[in-house]
């Protein structure tokens, strides 16, 4: 199958790293939904690609336990990281965006996170809060009741 020759080369991400193809296990089945019509019930459209991150060779440890962390609602017990793909007649098409959205995943999760710079509200609204809180106190203390006997 000509398709198998042009997605059997690597997934690459941003972080530049490398998932063999022998890392990867598809399955198939029939579409519960999506375009097809009646075909739809006799083709085994719907793609299922699961990856097991812990026995994956190409990530380094730190690499695995951020995936995890960050995606443990589709990983297994077992550490496969499950992509299903339905949308489309064709298994060769749900196949390519199974693998495409395998790799957006991962280069989303593996993305460095940024920074976060520490910086000090200005001295307006320091100033804006505290006269806030001042003139809430002014009204409250307008509502007690006054003890007529300190007269």
């Amino acid at each position: 199958m000509k398709f198998e020759k042009l997605w059997e080369s690597k997934i690459e991400s941003s972080k530049k790293f490398r998932i063999p193809e022998d890392e990867i296990i598809w399955k198939f089945s029939r579409s519960d939904s999506g375009a097809g019509g009646r075909k739809k019930d006799a083709t085994a459209s719907k793609v299922q690609l699961f990856w097991n991150i812990y026995s994956s060779k190409s990530l380094p440890e730190e690499d695995k336990k951020r995936i995890t962390e960050k995606l443990a609602h589709r990983i297994t017990k077992d550490g496969c990281l499950i992509v299903t793909a339905h949308g489309e007649r064709s298994q060769s098409l749900n196949r390519k965006i199974a693998f495409e959205k395998l790799n957006q995943l991962v280069e989303e999760v593996l993305k460095p996170e940024k920074e976060r710079i520490p910086t000090q509200p200005p001295l307006y609204v320091k100033e804006r809060r505290l006269e806030e809180k001042k003139r809430i106190s002014e009204k409250k203390k307008g509502r007690r009741k006054t003890k007529f006997h300190q007269f």
